[in-house]
């Protein structure tokens, strides 16, 4: 709790395996135009199925983590957000899945 007062800690929570529990899951991106990015941010958090966005220093300046309850849904998600938003929606997909053991002591 006091790492996440004090701003070190963004979130802590438990991390699902979607693709384990029959599902999917993927890291996306757009492109959103400076003057709309507050309503696009709206219209994409708006889904169930996006877990969290966040914004990048960067061409593609917002970027958020899909996970939908069946594989097929997260093509119908981008498809829907791209509706919504006018944007083209850059979907990277996991490759490899690595794990870095984090262990914090107590003092």
């Amino acid at each position: 709790e006091s790492l996440l007062a004090i701003g070190i800690l963004s979130r802590f929570g438990p991390l699902y395996h979607a693709e384990q529990m029959g599902g999917a899951i993927t890291l996306a991106a757009v492109k959103a135009p400076e003057q709309q990015f507050n309503r696009i941010a709206e219209i994409i958090n708006a889904f169930p199925e996006v877990a969290h966005n966040y914004e990048r220093n960067h061409e593609l300046n917002m970027w958020f983590v899909i996970a939908t309850d069946l594989p097929e849904r997260l093509t119908v998600v981008i498809e829907e957000i791209q509706q919504q938003t006018g944007l083209e929606v850059y979907n990277m997909p996991k490759i490899n899945e690595y794990f870095v053991g984090l262990k914090l002591q107590a003092k």
